[in-house]
């Protein structure tokens, strides 16, 4: 006898956020990344219970003492200390903080304008459209630190100003990302359907049109964080982004660089950190593509 009716939840397809997870899982570099980038996101948040000392506190009697593994170190400075007596592992955790906030901002900033301009030109398609996309396209004509350095060199240097600048850098990829998602996303079936029901432009932007363009998007806005604590320490080393005491990693990096051969953990640490958080973001990045393309989901 065949029952009336099978039970519920028998043969139906998992649901789409198990499918994948499971997509996610499979790619370790991904899962490691985002491994990494929850610890050093912890330590941030938790620097100030974690560094034994303060950012900017100086040891007069330990200028440039090794690591504690190393003749001459002491638990006191488990990664040493800088040219000023400052402990090193101490403004390594406070440097993160420095970082991930500004990043954070910067690609929230761009992400949100980038969005809007896109939108704009995907929607216009008229003058409008065509002067935002010129203006994007002379901005990516320069290349990218040179264009940051302009506009820190205009404003003046201070972190606030880099990150305008790496924020500045950055728009065009989102706006660019943006009006091509909306173009692929405008001659599809449900828009047209949406746009014979009444929906006016407004509603059909916010709630038929954006949310599906929202997938690359969200690869671009995790590819765009690394980029932008990288741009953000080129600039501090340059002397354009943060200012001493600051600590910053790329700042760390500029004010000990003239003893690298005297005391090698100064600029190997503060290097490892910006390498290690950029490199964990990239690895993301590629574990999200993989999720939301469906060429890669086949």
């Amino acid at each position: 006898m065949i029952p009336a009716s099978a039970p519920s939840g028998i043969g139906d397809p998992p649901p789409a956020g198990a499918s994948s997870w499971r997509l996610f899982r499979r790619n370790r570099g991904a899962l490691i990344g985002l491994s990494v980038i929850a610890a050093v996101a912890a330590t941030a948040v938790l620097a100030p219970f974690l560094a034994p000392h303060g950012p900017a506190e100086q040891f007069r009697g330990a200028l440039l003492q090794s690591p504690m593994w190393m003749e001459g170190g002491s638990a006191e400075f488990p990664l040493g200390t800088d040219p000023l007596g400052r402990d090193l592992l101490s403004r390594l955790l406070w440097g993160g903080r420095v970082s991930l906030t500004v990043g954070f901002f910067v690609v929230a900033a761009a992400l949100l304008a980038g969005v809007v301009l896109g939108a704009l030109a995907g929607f216009a398609r008229g003058l409008t459209g065509i002067l935002i996309m010129r203006l994007m396209d002379l901005m990516l004509a320069l290349p990218s630190l040179l264009l940051a350095i302009v506009v820190v060199a205009v404003l003046g240097p201070s972190l606030i100003n880099a990150a305008v600048a790496v924020g500045a850098v950055q728009l065009p990829h989102f706006v660019r990302l943006t009006r091509g998602a909306v173009l692929a996303e405008l001659g599809k079936e449900y828009v047209i359907a949406s746009r014979i029901a009444g929906a006016g432009p407004l509603r059909l932007a916010l709630s038929t049109v954006l949310p599906n363009c929202a997938p690359p998007l969200i690869v671009q806005g995790t590819l765009g964080f690394s980029t932008a604590v990288l741009d953000v320490a080129a600039l501090g080393f340059l002397g354009l982004g943060a200012q001493p005491p600051t600590p910053e990693w790329g700042t760390m990096l500029a004010d000990s660089l003239a003893f690298v051969q005297r005391a090698w953990w100064v600029v190997t640490f503060p290097g490892l950190a910006i390498l290690v958080t950029v490199l964990a973001f990239n690895l993301l990045g590629d574990g999200l593509r993989d999720i939301f393309d469906p060429r890669l989901k086949r």
